[in-house]
């Protein structure tokens, strides 16, 4: 029987909220159609003009679409904020009687030193707020590498001492790592989902207070009709010049964008994948992913599973929600321009396979506007680039007739893809576009310029304008880097070409990405900036000047590149004041407590250099400690005779020549069975030194200096 809830707001009056919305966008979208229709059909109409405008629409509503959220975000922030907000039904203080939680982070190959600092923080913090006894955590570990997997064990072993956390913090590793993140937290619900009433769902570098995870809590025992409440991470602890521009945009602009999509979207929500609570129940009943016909990259199993997931919470009648006014909820992001692209690559792939779910039988048309927008939000770019592609096709086919010998515009610069601007609809376009695209920006900074306490928590008015003015500066220079990356990705995913699932980069160093890595991922995008600016300026000196902004990026990919990935940089922008958030001239109890253990962490020195690659195995072997933690964590199985002759071999090997020839499968084959394990822990302190490899022998010889520095800081 279907499950039908109460919701929050009327619908008559969120109906109004949304014919309000909806009809902004179509009404700028058309008024831009009109004029860009007119000025293509003044002289007839090709076929290469009407794709120009079907192109153009399509790229206008999606700019319109952003335009008009910013636009009823001002309206909200303006009047004081919106009463229809999910948070607005827990009064300030009110604490009610709070179920049980899972808080669960999945981690691949991530730096563990970081993870299990993290880990600390928030249980620190919600240990402060008196609520401990409602939550459990747990690292969902699918590390592939020996090093990783062993680093984990100690390390969970080791904070679980230290904090009193047995019991109430829990560490699994899964054997196959299937459907990546969304099976490693599948296979938790199976296993232990039905002992919880909500789900916390963390990523490796998030961070959240103990007061937001209480809040999140009480607003779902609050709200028993409610499904999922996402929060709205704030990007934290970044050192290069990128991470900090991105952080300190996010944190300018974001608030009037999440206002405004809370405006039209209200108890319709997305799902972000993380920072954000789960009623366990209704998911487990209705959120198992589909998977779809195929193979990859369209089919198969789904990438970016968090958005299908809150269409599925909505369809079987569960609302969800973004609070966004959430205070205490924070992540890292990529440190360089070529990491960003990296993540995105992996999202590409996800975000167009929802194509497929656009017609989904019984998804709510919010949930279907979410998925648009996430397939737009990649393939925009390959549309961006076909327009401007086009659009020097229409200049050629201008020059080549015979009517236009010498046509004004080529000439004079005040003309623009061939228009000129001095005719009213041509401008009246122009700065219409125009407009859309900044004044989301301007207004933010006159919102934050009204708040003087805000104002100076980033860094006091001057310096806030001249971070928004350099920020603009950057993301123009950026915006067809990323154009052409999105368009390479689109491209491949149609071509057939899936992605492998990769550990991200969160932390920095001070090298950044080096000329080598620079020139190998950007240089044909600066080639491809320098074959079409030539073709421009030989075809119309006018027409190359207004597509300079473009090409300029292009062109400076490299450098650009190699500027914006040095932990240097940052940290000397920083000191001057420029890009300053309010989490860094005033930051959380719990981000400086992060600070400063990781500074601890990382004080200590790596191992011996010949002993580093398998560090992870030599503990797990020689360490009676972490060899008996290790067998006891693994699940107990029994191979078949065929199997066993195969790791009596290997085991025997692996203590006579060596891990240096040994594939990683190898290694964590015999990692994950215990019995092996625990005769390779006994024959290697019983067997004479003659009959064990050098390396072995030079293991037990640094076996004292290695087994008493901390375990959670020997690797970054």
């Amino acid at each position: 029987m279907r499950l039908y809830l109460t919701e929050h707001m009327d619908q008559r009056r969120l109906g109004r909220r949304r014919f309000f919305f909806f009809s902004a966008i179509f009404g700028l979208t058309s008024i831009a159609t009109w004029f860009m229709a007119d000025l293509l059909w003044r002289d007839g109409i090709s076929a290469l003009e009407v794709t120009l405008l079907a192109v153009f629409v399509i790229l206008f509503a999606h700019i319109a679409a952003g335009f008009c959220t910013a636009l009823v975000g001002f309206y909200v922030i303006n009047r004081g904020g919106d009463s229809s907000r999910i948070t607005a039904t827990l009064a300030e203080g009110e604490v009610p009687l709070l179920a049980k939680t899972a808080i669960v982070m999945p981690a691949f190959n991530e730096d563990v030193s970081r993870v299990f600092e993290g880990l600390r923080v928030v249980f620190r913090s919600v240990q402060e707020t008196k609520q401990l006894e409602h939550f459990d955590f747990f690292v969902l570990s699918d590390s592939n590498q020996p090093n990783q997997w062993i680093q984990e064990e100690v390390a969970w072993a080791e904070l679980c001492k230290q904090v009193g956390g047995f019991g109430k913090i829990f560490y699994r590793k899964r054997r196959q790592s299937i459907n990546k993140k969304a099976g490693n937290v599948a296979d938790f619900l199976r296993r232990w989902g039905r002992r919880y009433r909500y789900m916390i769902v963390l990523d490796a570098d998030s961070i959240m207070t103990g007061r937001a995870l209480v809040q999140l809590v009480g607003l779902m025992e609050k709200n028993p009709q409610i499904g999922l409440i996402q929060t709205a991470p704030r990007i934290v602890n970044g050192e290069t010049l990128f991470a900090r521009i991105q952080s300190f945009a996010s944190r300018l602009y974001s608030p009037l964008f999440l206002a405004g999509l809370n405006y039209w979207q209200q108890h319709e929500g997305n799902f972000w994948g993380h920072n954000a609570v789960v009623r366990v129940q209704p998911f487990i009943d209705h959120c198992s992913l589909p998977e779809l016909p195929g193979r990859e990259p369209f089919g198969g199993r789904i990438l970016s599973h968090d958005f299908v997931e809150a269409a599925l919470m909505r369809k079987a009648g569960w609302a969800v929600w973004l609070a966004g006014d959430i205070d205490g909820s924070y992540e890292e992001g990529p440190p360089t321009l070529i990491e960003s692209a990296k993540r995105d690559r992996r999202w590409c792939q996800g975000n167009i396979q929802h194509a497929w779910l656009l017609t989904t039988r019984g998804f709510r048309p919010a949930s279907r506007f979410h998925l648009l927008l996430g397939v737009m939000g990649y393939v925009s770019s390959p549309l961006w680039l076909l327009f401007m592609i086009l659009s020097t096709i229409h200049v050629f086919a201008v020059l080549a007739s015979p009517a236009a010998a010498a046509p004004g515009w080529v000439t004079d610069t005040t003309s623009l893809f061939g228009f000129d601007l001095q005719v009213p609809e041509a401008l009246t376009l122009f700065a219409l576009t125009m407009l859309l695209i900044f004044v989301p920006k301007i207004v933010s900074v006159v919102v934050t310029l009204g708040d003087r306490a805000e104002t100076e928590k980033f860094g006091g008015k001057a310096r806030l304008i001249l971070s928004a003015l350099l920020e603009t500066l950057v993301s123009a220079l950026l915006a067809p880097i990323n154009m052409v990356f999105h368009s390479k990705f689109v491209l491949f995913t149609l071509l057939g070409q899936g992605v492998a699932w990769v550990t991200q980069k969160r932390g920095s160093d001070d090298d950044g990405t080096d000329w080598r890595e620079a020139i190998i991922t950007h240089g044909g995008q600066t080639l491809f900036g320098l074959v079409w600016g030539v073709s421009a300026f030989v075809l119309s000196p006018a027409f190359f000047w207004w597509l300079s902004p473009v090409l300029a990026g292009l062109v400076l990919a490299v450098p650009l590149s190699i500027l914006l990935s040095k932990a240097g940089v940052g940290r000397a922008a920083r000191r001057l004041g420029i890009f300053l958030t309010p989490e860094e001239t005033t930051p959380p109890y719990e981000l400086k407590r992060l600070h400063q253990n990781l500074a601890e962490c990382y004080r200590h020195l790596p191992p011996f250099e010949p002993l580093r690659a398998d560090y992870g195995l030599l503990q797990a072997v020689l360490d009676p400690y972490v060899n008996a933690l290790h067998v006891a964590l693994l699940r107990q199985r029994r191979p078949s005779e065929e199997a066993r002759e195969w790791f009596v071999q290997l085991r025997e090997r692996l203590l006579r020549e060596g891990p240096a020839k040994f594939a990683t499968k190898e290694k964590m084959a015999l990692l994950m069975d215990a019995e092996s394990m625990i005769w390779l822990h006994r024959e290697l302190w019983s067997c004479p030194a003659g009959s064990l490899a050098e390396w072995w022998r030079l293991a037990m010889r640094q076996y004292n200096v290695l087994t008493y520095a901390p375990t959670t800081a020997l690797y970054r």
